[in-house]
């Protein structure tokens, strides 16, 4: 008997969801859901709607195998977060309610869920009382997305850094960053990194494995934030600190704990700090 292809459908498809699709569509259609889907690159199929309207949610591709949520939010403002956290995951799964075979579900989150400030080393299982809007609402989506009655997995992306995404490199370079010391802890995800763990945990669903719950995807090495301008610093020609630099550390100080996507089978291409930007800068 025939092994059928799976059917994904990447329900946001900005920079992050773009690149998760194309590490997917050499085994599987992947679906790229957004509001102008045309200037996708192929082979992801697109799919116009709106995840805020649901009247475009009518005619989802059927018989999906996986689901993959990751939005990025219109403004950040409490109601950007709820729309894109929290109603247009509703939207969608109401609009996937009928569909003949439920697929599984994949929600991407965030470690602005936790409020820890103290150094301490977090997990899955560590406790979430974020003070922000920002975490509050992602955090609403993660428990939406685990309570949907859908096989459901939950990744938790630490700061994804990387050649598209390279404003703390420029702010270093430029002399906008003085961290005080010691500064406080920071977590970094290289965003190659961070596609082939959204793109693993899809493969290990597929694969029957058990990836239901939060992960925590996060490199090998939480660093304090003035460790990691100077290593920086040391590697290429940077402006001294300028009077108004930022200090940094909005984030709080915490150090993420990678070991349950690791013990899963994902390895990282660039487990520390060091290795990305070193990439980087050349």
């Amino acid at each position: 008997m025939a092994i059928s292809t799976p059917r994904i459908l990447m329900a946001g498809c900005g920079k992050l969801g773009t690149a998760i699709a194309r590490e997917l569509t050499d085994e599987a259609r992947v679906f790229g859901l957004r509001r102008h889907p045309d200037d996708l690159p192929g082979p992801i199929i697109p799919f116009a709607a709106n995840l805020k309207e649901p009247a475009t949610l009518t005619g989802l591709p059927p018989d999906l195998s996986v689901v993959v949520y990751c939005l990025t939010p219109d403004a950040y403002t409490d109601e950007g977060y709820r729309d894109a956290f929290v109603n247009g995951l509703r939207n969608l799964l109401e609009a996937l309610s009928d569909a003949r075979e439920q697929p599984a579900l994949l929600f991407v989150s965030s470690t602005g869920v936790y409020h820890q400030d103290d150094d301490s080393v977090v997990d899955e299982t560590s406790g979430t009382r974020p003070e922000r809007f920002s975490g509050q609402r992602v955090l609403e989506g993660e428990q939406q997305a685990l309570d949907s009655g859908l096989p459901a997995t939950v990744v938790r992306f630490s700061g994804i850094y990387g050649p598209s995404r390279g404003r703390f490199l420029e702010n270093v370079r430029l002399g906008q960053i003085d961290p005080p010391r010691p500064g406080p802890y920071t977590n970094r995800i290289h965003e190659d990194d961070a596609a082939r763990a959204a793109a693993h945990l899809v493969r290990q669903r597929l694969a029957g494995a058990d990836v239901d719950g939060r992960f925590l995807a996060s490199d090998d090495e939480p660093a304090r934030l003035d460790a990691v301008v100077d290593w920086v610093r040391q590697q290429t020609h940077c402006a001294d600190p300028a009077p108004d630099a930022k200090r940094g550390g909005r984030a709080g100080s915490k150090r993420c704990d990678n070991r349950r996507l690791r013990q899963s089978g994902f390895t990282f291409r660039y487990p520390s700090f060091r290795d990305g930007y070193q990439a980087m800068l050349g």
